[in-house]
């Protein structure tokens, strides 16, 4: 071997493991000790209103990333602005449930060939529990493919994958196919590292190292607003990001007609919530808040970029 050869290899070899001893944060070129935070909008192709409301916050920079509900009939609108707006950070909202009273939707997939993922009038669940209970994991595969395939021939780019309601964690072999897809279509996942623990012990050693997993997530939940003060509990939220890959999620859209009918019955991230999460994250409190306490912010996309 020549002596240029093998310095060449002996470099690469230094450099790789150099390169594996970094964090995220150093491998997209931050501090190790950066607090790097993705501000997600969830939804994504429920309603026109929600639509709108997302692609002014990317438009604003106010969010950094949003998920599409493929089985949504919004959805193909939510595609054509993702297509004709490069900002658009835009992952999969892989969704098995439906939980409004008056607007719901069932898969893409054939009714016949998902009949474990439908209720008695022919859509999806309303609740977590109920798709624990009756879901077929393999009809479940299917449709979870079938919302990524259908997403991107509509000319969606996705840059992740993650989960409405938290619907593909109901049961440990949901959480398998999860994983599966991820890999299959080289997307990072939704997973906060707290979580390991729901994993079998082969994939909590496969993934326990993994850089790409959520070392904290921050959702809006209905007993932290008692009082109603949006503002107090995202500043709670904000000053105790950590080190590493964080991410709020919040519900955005505007509070109209349409999004009033569709919640009707659910003050719950309802209409008038997804409205003051809107105004809370365009706010200017809100990005001194984050420019206070140091926080980077960033994208589903950055990190696909990075794994790939």
């Amino acid at each position: 071997m020549k002596k240029e050869s093998f310095v060449f290899i002996l470099f690469m070899i230094i450099a790789g493991s150099a390169n594996a001893q970094k964090n995220l944060a150093e491998m997209l070129g931050y501090p190790g000790d950066s607090k790097l935070l993705i501000i997600h909008a969830d939804d994504m192709g429920l309603s026109q209103s929600v639509n709108a409301a997302c692609l002014q916050a990317f438009s604003d920079m106010s969010i950094t990333s949003g998920s599409i509900m493929v089985p949504c009939p919004w959805a193909y609108e939510m595609a054509g602005l993702i297509r004709n707006n490069t900002g658009v950070d835009a992952g999969i909202h892989l969704t098995l449930t439906a939980e409004w009273d008056r607007y719901r939707w069932d898969g893409v997939s054939s009714s016949d060939s998902i009949r474990s993922l439908l209720d008695s009038d022919g859509y999806f669940y309303r609740s977590v529990e109920d798709v624990a209970k009756h879901v077929n994991p393999e009809e479940a595969a299917k449709e979870m493919e079938g919302q990524i395939k259908r997403a991107m021939a509509l000319g969606v780019h996705p840059t992740h994958l993650d989960t409405h309601m938290g619907s593909v964690l109901a049961r440990p072999e949901l959480i398998k196919i999860y994983f599966s897809l991820a890999e299959k279509y080289n997307l990072p996942v939704l997973f906060p590292r707290v979580y390991l623990s729901m994993l079998p012990k082969d994939m909590q050693e496969k993934y326990g190292k993994s850089i790409y997993l959520l070392d904290n997530l921050f959702m809006l939940e209905p007993l932290m607003i008692k009082d109603g003060n949006w503002m107090e509990v995202y500043t709670k939220a904000v000053k105790s990001l950590k080190p590493g890959l964080n991410q709020i999620i919040v519900h955005i859209a505007f509070d109209n007609d349409e999004m009033k009918a569709i919640s009707n019955g659910h003050d719950d991230y309802g209409s008038k919530w997804r409205q003051r999460d809107f105004d809370l994250v365009q706010s200017k409190e809100f990005r001194e808040l984050l420019k206070a306490n140091n926080i980077i912010l960033i994208s589903w996309g950055q990190v696909k970029n990075l794994m790939n």
